[in-house]
């Protein structure tokens, strides 16, 4: 793996943009990548992220994907917009992959299924361009993947399971089954 960390205008760290709203991962990742080097920035909306990047925008970012005021991939579309350098990863715990070709359009490097640690990410941000992502070691089985889609589905329907089963073309009891369950290995 070729480091390519990227400094910033005055010779100092890289800077790094880490937005989730997840406040503890968002604390443990921050410290974690500052220890590697980086210059931690934090926000925990698209709001507040936005606000960081209209102000400076970062050499790097990690964004997860689904925010409580919107996308992350908002943030990601302005800051390649500022800073075409900029070097982009998305996590989620909702991944699929129309939303992976649509990160990977807005320029995001890399695509990371949640919980991704410190060194998945780190990785993510220094690998070449031209090289290619490692297979994951543990790839989710066909039930995690559909259980995925359901729950994706659901939140899209604000929760709404008599207009979740419909667009999934299932019965509304057989949904409401599936979501009682815990989400399959």
């Amino acid at each position: 793996m070729a480091e390519v960390l990227q400094v910033d205008d005055t010779g100092g760290k890289p800077s790094l943009l880490i937005i989730d709203d997840d406040r503890p991962f968002l604390n443990r990742l921050g410290r974690a990548m500052e220890s590697r080097g980086f210059d931690v920035k934090t926000a925990e909306s698209v709001a507040e992220g936005l606000r960081i990047v209209e102000a400076d925008a970062p050499a790097y970012a990690v964004v997860d994907m689904r925010l409580g005021d919107g996308s992350g991939l908002d943030v990601i579309e302005v800051i390649r917009k500022k800073r075409p350098d900029a070097r982009a990863v998305v996590l989620t715990g909702y991944g699929n992959i129309a939303t992976a070709v649509t990160a990977v359009k807005l320029g995001a490097l890399d695509y990371l299924a949640k919980p991704a640690d410190a060194d998945d990410v780190y990785a993510a941000l220094t690998r070449d361009p031209g090289d290619k992502a490692p297979p994951p070691e543990n790839p989710m089985s066909a039930d995690r993947v559909r259980w995925e889609h359901i729950q994706r589905v659901y939140e899209l329907c604000d929760r709404n399971v008599s207009e979740t089963a419909r667009r999934l073309n299932m019965h509304r009891r057989t949904l409401q089954r599936i979501l009682a369950k815990r989400a399959p290995r």
